[in-house]
């Protein structure tokens, strides 16, 4: 035999190593040997030995495998998991995770290097990009602490990159001119001679553009008898220059060849200019006769001479296709705006003078106001005078920013003078006053960092500003100076949780100075039996505490408990229909309060407590809010049975979801 023949065989694999296949033995075992029971010998069996330098990977759910081997005696969950595996095919999650990667199962293992996974189609690279600038490093720059390094995989967004849809591979995407074609094109009047424009009168054929409007890089060409709808355009057709002949391209494989040469860095000014030479003609009647399969025969021409108008327009909410869909329905009566694109169609209908068309937008946004629109939609609101949705934006975020923006990455995209208007608003819905302050502390992270994805967790938060240098609070910083004006917004004398407090001095956003009064106003008002003779201003001061009603509710109730004065905030449906909303004071004893509250709160046993106190109760529907409140109300809090209840706040219907509000002051006695 040659050497070429004996070269042909392969060499002899290695031999797996015991821990593989120990391991896949274990975990096809482990089920029956737990279902067995005791054993003669009754000695308990061997679990697979994991060792500390690395964990073996484990899943939990329907795709689990019982992997215990002792008996399972009375374990009647246990033993429905591991009948379960035992009858359960090898599908090819339960094949992954008995062949699952890991430094144990590893066959090419070499300790005298750091594990790498291995590198295929279906598992990214993950080797981090370890180049830190020197501002990154800085011991007083607001960036994240690096924990781990960044992985940049493939396909993955750029941050605050919008989410993409899924466009198939062998499908084009639609451009502008597409879109702004397929509305055109619904016209009736561009199917030949003799149709009537509705509000023109009656016209001629009109399959032929008179009017290229340039505008955005691009020339839309418009019939003259639509134009009438859009105040602007109307203006600029009416002081146009006379009409002339307008280029057109021989082909549109003409057209498609110079729109990439214009665009294309690499070509040089004056090939650009011989191209479109080249492949634009001014009057096809002085073209040379060619033969029939000549490019220029299979295309229209365009043989009517056109108006030429610009408009300038320098706005981020315009773009390309909220253009086209604006000029895309000056041909038809029925106005059609995708959901998505509303706000850009603003700003295009805004530019061309469309009334119709601004109106049916800002309707729309009146009926989709959500967090992942709000913000975006009073930008485009306070900017093309749409005072109604600008206005139901502001109501919303009031009743929404604490139950639904503080937990949303949207957060981020609030501005800064926006929700400090929102802050210092009366109508503002919170759960308590600790709700606001945490609030703003994630919203000031998210504008630290605005490279974060997703919402961040509050240990994150919290151990961020800890981690910040301790010479100074944040907002005396030359950088947090102007975040100061919305931390002034939060009443911080309705904080009185020790949890809460121990957090803002972790935190280090407000002075210690700041907190040292805090804990000097509640000592002082703790003795002197809950007077805050320093606060006079109701609607600054008071303490706010609200929960939502999401139900049609029987019953709800929440304890406000505030310098050792305690009282039940209710919502209780009497039996004639109506739904009473009042708070009641508590005392010492009752059955309300926790056994905590009992054991460790502080109780104060004066007999009358004069209080200030005010019930609002809201409904937001579509922008429109309904709003009951008892106003202001003084009254002295006794606790005999006629004495601890205060006004009672009814409503005959109520449309969930319902924010009710309690706020609630100790004036001096």
């Amino acid at each position: 035999m040659t050497e070429s023949a004996q070269s042909y065989f392969p060499s002899i694999p290695p031999n797996a190593p015991k821990a593989t296949i120990s391991y896949c033995r274990s975990v096809q075992e482990a089920p029956i040997s737990a279902l067995m029971g005791v054993v003669v010998d009754a000695r308990i069996p061997e679990r697979h030995p994991v060792t500390p330098r690395c964990r073996v990977r484990k899943m939990v759910g329907s795709t689990n495998r019982w992997r215990l081997p002792e008996s399972l005696g009375s374990d009647l969950l246990g033993s429905s998991q591991a009948i379960k595996a035992v009858h359960m095919s090898y599908n090819n999650s339960l094949v992954n995770i008995i062949t699952a990667e890991s430094p144990v199962l590893n066959m090419n293992l070499d300790i005298s290097r750091p594990y790498m996974f291995r590198q295929t189609d279906d598992r990214p690279i993950t080797e981090p990009d370890r180049k830190y600038s020197q501002q990154r490093l800085s011991v007083d720059s607001f960036t994240v602490p690096a924990t781990a390094p960044s992985v940049k995989l493939r396909n993955t967004p750029s941050p605050l990159a919008p989410i993409r849809k899924f466009v198939p591979t062998n499908a084009r995407p639609a451009t502008p001119k597409d879109i702004f074609l397929y509305h055109s094109k619904k016209s009736h009047s561009l199917l030949g001679p003799g149709q009537k424009v509705p509000d023109f009168g009656f016209v001629g054929p009109l399959s032929k553009y008179d009017v290229v409007l340039k505008c955005l890089s691009m020339d839309w060409e418009l019939h003259r008898p639509f134009l009438q709808k859009a105040d602007v355009l109307a203006s600029l057709v009416k002081d146009a220059e006379d009409p002339k002949f307008h280029k057109y391209y021989r082909t549109p494989a003409s057209e498609t060849l110079d729109t990439y040469i214009k665009k294309n860095q690499f070509y040089s000014n004056d090939y650009k200019e011989i191209s479109n030479r080249l492949s634009m003609v001014e009057d096809p009647q002085e073209e040379e006769v060619k033969g029939v399969d000549h490019p220029a025969h299979v295309s229209e021409k365009r043989v009517n001479s056109v108006s030429i108008i610009k408009l300038d327009c320098h706005d981020p909410l315009l773009t390309k296709t909220a253009m086209a869909v604006a000029l895309g329905n000056l041909y038809h009566d029925e106005l059609e705006v995708e959901l998505e694109e509303v706000a850009n169609v603003l700003a295009a209908a805004s530019v061309l003078g469309f009334k119709a068309l601004q109106n049916t937008c800002g309707k729309m946004m009146l009926e989709n106001i959500s967090h992942r629109t709000v913000c975006k939609y009073h930008l485009a609101a306070s900017k093309y005078q749409q005072e109604q949705v600008v206005l139901a934006c502001e109501r919303w975020l009031e009743l929404n920013l604490i139950p639904q923006m503080s937990c949303q990455i949207q957060l981020r995209d609030v501005p800064m003078d926006l929700l400090q208007k929102i802050l210092k608003s009366n109508r503002l819905f919170t759960f308590n006053e600790y709700s606001i302050y945490r609030l703003l502390s994630y919203w000031l992270f998210l504008q630290l960092n605005p490279h974060i994805q997703l919402m961040p967790s509050h240990s994150t938060v919290l151990s961020y500003y800890n981690s910040l240098p301790k010479n100074c609070a944040l907002v005396e910083k030359d950088e947090g100076q102007i975040y100061a004006p919305l931390f002034s917004a939060v009443r911080l004398t309705g904080i009185t949780d020790t949890n809460h407090i121990q957090d803002m001095q972790m935190m280090n956003i407000l002075p210690q100075s700041q907190l040292i009064d805090l804990l000097s106003q509640h000592y002082h008002a703790l003795q002197g039996g809950g007077d805050m003779g320093s606060l006079r201003n109701f609607n600054a001061y008071s303490v706010r505490q609200g929960f939502i009603v999401d139900d049609e509710p029987h019953y709800h109730s929440e304890v406000l408990s505030l310098h050792g004065f305690h009282f039940e905030l209710k919502a209780v449906r009497s039996s004639a229909g109506h739904v009473a909303f009042y708070m009641q004071r508590l005392k010492p004893g009752d059955p309300i309060l926790s056994f905590r509250q009992c054991e460790r709160h502080t109780f104060s046993m004066r007999p009358d407590r004069e209080v200030r106190y005010c019930i609002t109760v809201q409904q937001c529907n579509k922008g429109d809010n309904a709003v009951l409140t008892t106003g202001i109300v003084s009254q002295k809090f006794g606790l005999g049975d006629k004495t601890s209840r205060s006004e009672c706040l009814k409503m005959e219907k109520l449309d969930c979801p319902v924010y009710v509000t309690f706020a609630v002051m100790f004036p001096s006695s």
